[in-house]
């Protein structure tokens, strides 16, 4: 088939159950494959890896000059990126709340055995809604300090969210308008419960965030309620996907899933491959800032670049 419909069928949804006969088309296609609505895509290993940390590569498109808001927490660049992350990392650990991750340790898996006991009956369970879903935003909820009643609020903001961010064959402005509503009860949410903690501190995400005594080191409004909002949908949608794609792989490779329950040390070597095998996240898009060759193409300044992730985590030129 033409390479230049690879984008428009890798996003089909029709491909979603198996994309990955068409990542290797992509590879065979070429290092850059120009695309018939004038994108490009790419989907070697050495090639994403390389494009992911060019600074010559734009996450913000507004560097395109057609966008004045201000984007997500993710389409930004450095250093604005780089600020942001700082500040809200500072909660998360060393040296300032060494404890805190390791001091929700027992309420995870607390949470994890309380979504796993139905599992125990030998029945018939749908482990992305009865765990993989419920798991990752519960476990964020209860860090960033939300009350168990808003959390059905949360679920349903994140799924709007996370349906926006996928990479869709059609220009639809719909999912986007919809996700941008999302966000603005979210974070107008999360602005009103961190303004509770700054006269009821608590030992949650929020109160952190809202009692840094150093104006220079403070979030703003903006920000906190951005920050909250990319640590749900980020934390969660990525969460899942592993869960859910990691116990679909072992299930299809039970030698594996065996060997796992003979040596269960090997877990962590575990997650980190399938990370790499069924990956999270497909697909990024990334801008040129300039002109500049790719393995004898070019990529024309404020054009759309494709980055497949989940091609190149494939590439046999790197993996076998």
């Amino acid at each position: 088939m033409d390479p230049g419909t690879l984008l428009a069928r890798i996003t089909d949804y029709a491909s979603r159950p198996d994309p990955y006969p068409l990542y290797a088309e992509l590879r065979e296609a070429g290092a850059v494959v120009p695309q018939a609505d004038g994108s490009l895509l790419i989907g070697g290993y050495h090639e994403v890896a390389a494009l992911l940390h060019d600074p010559r590569m734009s996450a913000d498109p507004r560097t395109r000059g057609l966008e004045t808001a201000k984007p997500p927490f993710l389409r930004l660049d450095d250093p604005e990126h780089h600020r942001l992350r700082t500040l809200a990392m500072r909660p998360f650990g060393p040296p300032h709340t060494p404890h805190r991750v390791d001091g929700m340790r027992t309420e995870i898996e607390n949470i994890t055995k309380e979504l796993l006991a139905p599992f125990e009956s030998g029945g018939q369970v749908d482990v992305v809604d009865d765990f993989a879903y419920p798991l990752p935003v519960t476990v964020i909820c209860r860090l960033l300090g939300v009350p168990h009643e808003d959390e059905p609020l949360f679920r349903a903001w994140s799924d709007t969210l996370v349906a926006s961010a996928d990479v869709r064959p059609d220009a639809s402005s719909a999912p986007r308008d919809e996700a941008e509503r999302a966000r603005q009860e979210m974070g107008g949410y999360l602005v009103g419960l961190a303004e509770q903690r700054r006269d009821d501190p608590r030992d949650d995400l929020l109160s952190a965030f809202v009692s840094e005594p150093d104006p220079e080191l403070r979030l703003s409004q903006q920000e906190l309620a951005e920050t909250a909002v990319l640590l749900l949908i980020a934390g969660h949608e990525t969460t899942v996907n592993l869960i859910t794609n990691g116990v679909l792989t072992l299930l299809r490779h039970p030698e594996e899933l065996d060997r796992l329950r003979r040596e269960p040390e090997l877990m962590p070597m575990a997650v980190e491959e399938l990370l790499r095998f069924e990956p999270p996240v497909h697909m990024r898009e990334r801008i040129p800032l300039a002109d500049f060759d790719v393995a004898g193409t070019t990529l024309p300044r404020g054009s759309s670049v494709f980055l497949a992730l989940a091609a190149g985590n494939r590439d046999p030129r790197r993996f076998t």
